[in-house]
């Protein structure tokens, strides 16, 4: 225990941290995920309400994407010269300029800047924040911490959606609001007594390796990561395209998160108890069915949307920690990092190059066309999956690890 009695919680090395500490990060990254929500339903509805053509929104989410490759490749080089702390200040200080930089007007090509600069930044802050807690707490809580890190920033998430709902799109109030919080997500962290990790080790990305380790476990990530900035990315660009209010747009983002609670700890439950490979299936299933079903009732009451595009984001974020658990049950100790670090490059990927190909076909055939692309992208992987099952053996009962749940729109953790 602290000498001021502080509740503590071991570390690796035997010591002890102050909970409050490991909370202050927790807390820090949830009021990030405030304004992230906020922002990723405020520009779409703005873009619109300006009278802007759906493919500029989709230019932007593509861009805040390539942004997230940069920030997962150039985080650890930063993080090696100034530390964690220090790490995080300066991405936050760069979230906040590329909130200003949306809040000084209705600026597509300014806009689209901002968000490769906002994608570096948050990629950058979710890797250093989760190694930091990687690193603060032992083994025998450090599920728990992440899981509980992981609802934080979905919680975040929903809330900074919901507040859609209040602000006036015709200000700079939402660019503002996420300012703000952003600066005071600062203060846990400059405050800290959480110890900083040391320097970290490059982690070089192994592609093949990671694919003789786990097939199932890279693909899942190359289409999660495609999948998330499909469904979460082009769900309010379609709804604005549709004639959604800005109230009705914010009640949809507010569901969305939802449905990565209600669905990931079932799943998870039931993958610790079988091959995880058959859940993965499910999941695809569901993703497929869902999309099928969002097109099929595509401009239907609200109420009906909500429930649809719930299921559509749960099933497919759990596929993200379906995807992760089953990797790590196949991959040596030694194999960890080496696998983290590519399956982090093959997610960040898919999540540029996916939005690219879904802005194109907006332009050709309509908002509408993102449907389309999730459901390919599930059908294709549960076709591999499924061949996989048929192909190679389960992990023996005993070997596998437990479930964690995960957010797809967080990083795969990993030391940078």
């Amino acid at each position: 225990m602290g000498q001021r009695g502080d509740v503590a919680v071991a570390v690796e090395d035997g010591g002890r941290t102050p909970a409050i500490a490991v909370v202050g990060v927790i807390l820090a990254m949830a009021l990030v995920a405030v304004g992230n929500g906020l922002m990723f339903g405020y520009i779409p509805v703005r873009l619109g309400a300006a009278g802007y053509a759906p493919a500029w929104a989709g230019s932007i989410l593509t861009g805040l994407s390539a942004g997230g490759i940069a920030g997962c490749l150039l985080t650890g080089m930063l993080v090696r010269r100034v530390g964690h702390a220090r790490a995080y200040m300066v991405f936050s200080a760069l979230i906040v300029l590329s909130n200003v930089a949306v809040g000084a007007g209705t600026f597509p090509f300014v806009w689209i800047a901002a968000r490769v600069l906002y994608g570096f930044a948050i990629c950058g802050l979710f890797i250093v924040a989760q190694s930091w807690l990687n690193d603060a707490v032992g083994n025998e809580i450090r599920g728990r911490v992440m899981a509980i890190f992981y609802v934080a920033y979905v919680v975040g998430l929903g809330v900074g959606s919901f507040l859609l709902r209040f602000v006036d799109i015709a200000t700079a109030q939402a660019p503002l609001l996420c300012v703000a919080f952003a600066a005071i997500s600062i203060l846990p962290v400059g405050l800290t007594r959480l110890r900083q990790p040391p320097p970290p080790m490059s982690a070089s990305v192994a592609l093949a390796r990671a694919w003789r380790i786990s097939p199932v476990g890279v693909a899942g990530m190359l289409a999660v990561g495609g999948l998330s900035m499909m469904i979460t990315g082009f769900a309010p660009i379609h709804a604005t395209a549709s004639g959604f209010s800005q109230q009705e747009v914010a009640t949809l983002l507010f569901a969305m998160p939802l449905g990565t609670l209600l669905f990931q700890i079932p799943f998870g439950w039931v993958s610790d108890r079988t091959d995880r490979r058959h859940v993965l299936v499910a999941a695809g299933l569901l993703v497929v069915i869902a999309g099928l079903a969002a097109s099929r009732f595509d401009g239907s009451a609200l109420p009906i949307m909500v429930a649809i595009y719930v299921v559509w984001s749960g099933a497919s974020e759990s596929i993200y920690s379906l995807s992760s658990a089953h990797a790590s049950d196949r991959a040596h100790k030694d194999d960890l990092v080496a696998l983290s670090s590519s399956m982090l490059f093959a997610w960040s990927l898919s999540g540029f190059v996916v939005p690219g190909l879904g802005t194109v076909l907006t332009a050709v055939y309509g908002t509408q066309a993102f449907m389309h692309v999730a459901i390919v992208i599930a059908a294709v992987f549960t076709a591999f999956v499924l061949w996989r099952l048929r192909t190679s053996r389960a992990v023996p009962a005993g070997e596998a690890g437990s479930f964690s749940p995960m957010s797809a729109q967080l990083p795969p953790s990993v030391d940078p």
